[in-house]
């Protein structure tokens, strides 16, 4: 006999019209005004103002100190780390981050790829000063960073143009093959640097995780001062990251087998 259908459960409607506020901010994936986010949500602004007051109180939204524009908030970030906790890529790789900081001297980005580019989810500091603002939810520019043509390289065009050309509208078509040509060394190589850029006196190195189907599933970041870190591609920091990328894939293959 056919199954009946299954009884749909009551919910209240008042979360779940919270909730699309919610999903607004994350599709936008930066801060908006009242206006904008009441229109992406489908209310008006006198019906989001109401639900907005009880999302800040709780945390899962805050606003901008300029502008007074809506974003995620801390709940929603503790939230969100909670959920990565759960992945072991990123489990390994935080613990890998921290001896890999203290190993070379060096700061560490854990990142994941998104629609914007990659952000930083984890940042081991390693105490040096360094003249750049880095922090969770820090996304990587893809032309101007290690991290960011590391993560372009490693994952197929039409996962990363769309952003790549909204941070470049103005490109050419032939810079866009001759970014296309930088990503092919990189692949090769499979690592990538930054000597002084994006700002002066920083430098980088990046590698990428790839899981057992070669699919990007994060990227390590080594950071650190111009004067310190070691940037060659066969040098001690390039050494030490690939062998953290080597420990965390064995790890993940173990746990898979």
């Amino acid at each position: 006999m056919p199954q009946p259908p299954a009884k749909t459960q009551r919910g209240i409607q008042s979360v779940e019209v919270a909730g699309r506020l919610l999903q607004a901010l994350a599709a936008a994936r930066q801060p908006m005004p009242l206006v904008a986010l009441a229109a992406a949500a489908g209310l008006t602004s006198a019906q989001a103002h109401t639900y907005l007051v009880s999302l800040l109180r709780l945390g899962l939204i805050k606003r901008t100190p300029a502008e007074g524009h809506y974003e995620a908030g801390p709940l929603a970030l503790r939230l969100g780390v909670a959920r990565l906790s759960q992945q072991p890529a990123y489990r390994l790789a935080i613990a890998q981050a921290q001896h890999l900081s203290a190993a070379t001297g060096c700061s560490v980005a854990v990142s994941l790829p998104t629609p914007e580019g990659p952000t930083i989810v984890h940042y081991a500091h390693a105490g040096k000063s360094l003249h750049l603002n880095l922090h969770v939810g820090s996304v990587m520019a893809l032309a101007d960073t290690a991290t960011g043509r590391t993560c372009c390289a490693f994952q197929p065009p039409q996962q990363w143009l769309p952003a790549w050309e909204r941070q470049h509208p103005e490109a050419s078509r032939a810079r866009i093959r001759q970014f296309q040509a930088e990503l092919e060394a990189i692949r090769q190589r499979g690592l990538e640097r930054a000597i002084d850029a994006p700002s002066p006196g920083v430098s980088s190195l990046c590698m990428p995780l790839l899981d057992q189907d070669q699919v990007l599933s994060l990227l390590l970041t080594v950071i650190g001062p111009s004067g310190s870190i070691d940037t060659g591609w066969r040098g001690a920091v390039a050494r030490e990251l690939r062998a953290c990328i080597a420990s965390i894939s064995s790890q993940l293959n173990e746990e898979t087998a």
